[in-house]
């Protein structure tokens, strides 16, 4: 194994770490704390899982353009909030073994597809729009979307059924 598949492969297990904490958790929620609204977002937390399910293939794209050198352009914080607010409206009632096999099917895919990247790739930089062209690299573009996501919400979850 090259040093660059470690790397991947650290990312990419990383990544499922945080896929099957959210799983779990949600599998032993009740179907009222399944509707319930996530504190500071409003989406329930049904939404919210299969919201990060959903935007795995998405994350990962990303991350392949950065890999290639090539700027990522068109992703802002509106376009963000844009698209979070349309899946919300059309799963505002997320079967929860639907999502939660996205969820799984969705994070093995990108895990997946991050054990592709060679160390050379996750260096690479390029402006991202999101960030206000800040040169970023494939790597942290991993770590602070796709790798990231799961755990960032599953801390929201909590803090909303306390």
């Amino acid at each position: 194994m090259t040093n660059s598949n470690k790397r991947a492969n650290a990312l990419a297990d990383r990544l499922i770490l945080g896929a099957m904490k959210l799983a779990e958790f949600a599998e032993g929620l009740t179907d009222l704390e399944w509707n319930t609204p996530v504190l500071g977002d409003g989406r329930t937390i049904g939404v919210v899982v299969h919201h990060v399910a959903s935007v795995y293939p998405i994350e990962v794209e990303l991350a392949q353009i950065l890999s290639k050198g090539n700027p990522i352009t068109e992703v802002t914080k509106e376009a963000i909030d844009t698209m979070n607010a349309e899946h919300a409206i059309e799963y505002k009632q997320a079967d929860r073994q639907k999502t939660l096999d996205l969820l799984r099917t969705n994070s093995e895919n990108a895990a997946n597809a991050i054990r592709e990247f060679t160390d050379e790739e996750l260096d690479k930089s390029a402006p991202v729009s999101l960030y206000h062209d800040a040169p970023l690299t494939a790597q942290f573009f991993i770590e602070d979307h796709a790798l990231r996501h799961s755990f960032h919400h599953l801390g929201k979850i909590k803090a909303s059924l306390i």
